[in-house]
């Protein structure tokens, strides 16, 4: 009878067991959907190095956007430099320079923006003010 008893709640534990680990399972699904997951969380970034923020360039030149982008986002497919709100063609290379067009007098403004494959912007970018003179 103790054998019985025993194998009882051996099972019995298993079972429990068993149990606690399928609920923990699912409270951590259920917290990925609320919260998402580490890797549905990874945010693409933009970094525009130089011309640097502010900066006065010569009017009539071409100077060289140098950039790192980075694409994390399920969407993010490429990105475009916009120049004063008109997007310029696609860049699919991640880090370098993009030559800027020749700019006329006056403030500028100059912006990376991640897009999707219908180049619609998906949200990250960063832009920079420039001043020709």
């Amino acid at each position: 009878m103790k054998m019985i008893h025993g194998l009882i709640a051996s099972t019995f534990m298993v079972l429990m067991t068993s149990q606690l680990q399928a609920y923990e399972m699912m409270q951590d699904k259920s917290s990925e959907k609320m919260h998402g997951s580490a890797a549905a969380t990874s945010v693409s970034s933009v970094k525009i190095f130089s011309p640097a923020d502010g900066s006065q360039l010569d009017a009539g030149e071409e100077y060289s956007l140098d950039y790192a982008v980075e694409l994390k986002g399920s969407q993010d497919d490429h990105f475009h430099v916009w120049i004063d709100g008109k997007r310029g063609g696609p860049v699919h290379a991640l880090k370098g320079s993009y030559t800027l067009p020749s700019l006329s007098l006056g403030e500028h403004e100059i912006a990376i923006k991640i897009v999707d494959k219908g180049h619609v912007p998906t949200g990250p970018q960063q832009s920079i003010r420039v001043t020709a003179k």
